[in-house]
């Protein structure tokens, strides 16, 4: 048997991404948000490697929705209950640092009105988290574009 001489495949080029062009991965936050005597309060959570001060947030998961995920996002990072807003209050991006490299992502935020925080949860000894006023944790947070939401968060909220 003969062998029949294979086409020659096309070489396809490959364009690198620019930065701008990188798709943005999706995440869910939840805000969680209590009204105290002080005000406006908002619990902040510590990141688990370089402890900067977050909201809980994850990857979507399969089946939930944007606010379901975020609510379990939260309970597992800051074991808090609350009511969660059905539709995003806003957005934000940030860098996302893997093994591999970074990848920036566009985070969906969702209001979360605490009505308690468990006495135990699956991250707690992961992660502090504490109650600031709203203006306090604004500056706090890592990511400016999370201290702008929670401003206006915290505007709309005395309207």
């Amino acid at each position: 048997m003969i062998a029949k001489p294979r086409k020659k495949a096309k070489k396809v080029e490959k364009v690198p991404l620019i930065e701008s062009e990188a798709p943005e991965r999706l995440q869910y936050g939840a805000l969680p948000w209590r009204e105290s005597k002080g005000g406006l309060e908002i619990m902040l959570v510590s990141s688990r490697e370089t402890r900067r001060w977050i909201i809980p947030k994850g990857w979507p998961m399969s089946g939930r929705s944007g606010s379901a995920a975020a609510v379990i996002e939260a309970m597992e990072e800051a074991g808090l209950l609350g009511v969660i807003s059905e539709k995003p209050i806003g957005a934000f991006h940030y860098v996302k640092r893997f093994s591999r490299g970074e990848e920036l992502c566009r985070v969906e935020v969702f209001a979360l009105r605490v009505v308690r925080q468990r006495e135990s949860w699956p991250e707690k000894h992961e992660r502090d988290t504490r109650w600031f006023p709203a203006a306090e944790a604004a500056v706090l947070v890592s990511d400016a574009e999370l201290g702008d939401l929670i401003v206006e968060f915290a505007g709309s909220f005395r309207n």
